[in-house]
């Protein structure tokens, strides 16, 4: 992903599109909230995420070793098995569940955290108009 605008403070926060690249959106660290998280601000609706997804993501798409289905949707609805978005909820991850913070609002974590994990040179995100796939770098 190109030109990624912002320094991912709340002050100057990264400037992203998701993986299709039709939607932008903002990302934050904010290191104070507990559990540390990313803020993630969607229009006027702002979604959070424990900030170690990072990491957590980027060593189960390590260990996976291939490209791997995005699978985003919304919490309301189930995620097809064997997608990001389906790890990213599931009892078997290192949180043991829900990586999304504000419920109701906890879903859609395979749209928003893959392009910063691009962005920081974690992972390789495709830009198709749909069914994206990643892989760790």
């Amino acid at each position: 992903m190109t030109n990624v605008k912002g320094q991912g403070t709340k002050e100057d926060p990264w400037v992203l599109k998701t993986p299709p690249g039709k939607s932008e959106y903002q990302l934050y660290r904010d290191e104070s909230a507990d559990p540390p998280a990313l803020i993630c601000v969607v229009g006027k609706t702002t979604l959070s995420y424990q900030l170690r997804c990072l990491e957590d993501l980027h060593a189960m798409l390590k260990e996976n070793g291939d490209w791997m289905m995005l699978g985003s949707t919304d919490e309301q609805k189930q995620p097809k098995e064997g997608t990001v978005e389906a790890w990213a909820r599931s009892e078997g991850n290192p949180v043991s569940g829900w990586y999304g913070l504000r419920k109701g609002l906890r879903g859609r974590f395979a749209n928003y955290i893959p392009p910063l994990m691009e962005h920081l040179g974690l992972a390789e995100v495709e830009h198709n108009a749909r069914n994206n796939h990643m892989r760790a770098i």
